[in-house]
């Protein structure tokens, strides 16, 4: 099977369970967004010289399929989706990101005032999720507000992921800074 199907050519997709919406639909822009954030997190871990965070952001990413797997489910197959064995996000995954937060927040990490992207590549691609991660959030707060939404976990997922990834790009930071001189 060839991965040019030619669907989408009338410019719909599919969702979960065959349904066809437009491109343009937000449940497709939510989705679509978590998955430019994961391409970007696949940025960040594959610049990154940091083992202990490319060992904590494949997890992530691997649990940003079930944020989208979630998302690209209308509401009206969420429980076939979930008779079928399908992951939701749930608290344990917040709980999760919860954790690497308290873990990072107890670390020596270095920043002054507002934090300007780019000090290093791979702290700079941590910004771009972090940016990325606000946007799928506000596309999925939509959703919400449109009532198309079931679980509000996702939002406060995504919202931890985006203050996770912003203290991951400054524990890079800190970790290309010369010590402090004690003279």
């Amino acid at each position: 099977m060839s991965i040019a199907t030619r669907t989408g050519d009338t410019g719909t997709t599919g969702l979960m369970y065959n349904r066809r919406v437009s491109k343009s639909h937000p449940r497709v822009e939510a989705y679509g967004t978590v998955d430019e954030l994961n391409a970007a997190l696949g940025l960040a871990r594959a610049t990154t010289p940091h083992a202990s965070l490319r060992e904590s952001l494949l997890p992530i990413q691997k649990d940003l399929v079930t944020v989208m797997g979630e998302l690209a489910t209308a509401i009206d197959d969420l429980t076939r989706y979930v008779a079928d064995g399908y992951p939701t996000v749930t608290s344990a995954l917040t709980e999760k990101l919860d954790q690497y937060v308290a873990h990072l927040e107890s670390q020596q990490i270095h920043f002054h005032g507002w934090a300007t992207p780019g000090g290093t590549p791979d702290s700079a691609a941590l910004d771009i999720a972090r940016t990325t991660a606000r946007r799928a959030e506000r596309r999925v707060c939509a959703l919400h507000e449109a009532d198309q939404l079931r679980n509000p976990e996702i939002i406060i997922y995504l919202n931890r992921l985006s203050d996770l990834l912003w203290l991951m790009a400054r524990w890079v930071e800190s970790q290309a800074l010369p010590a402090p001189s004690t003279a």
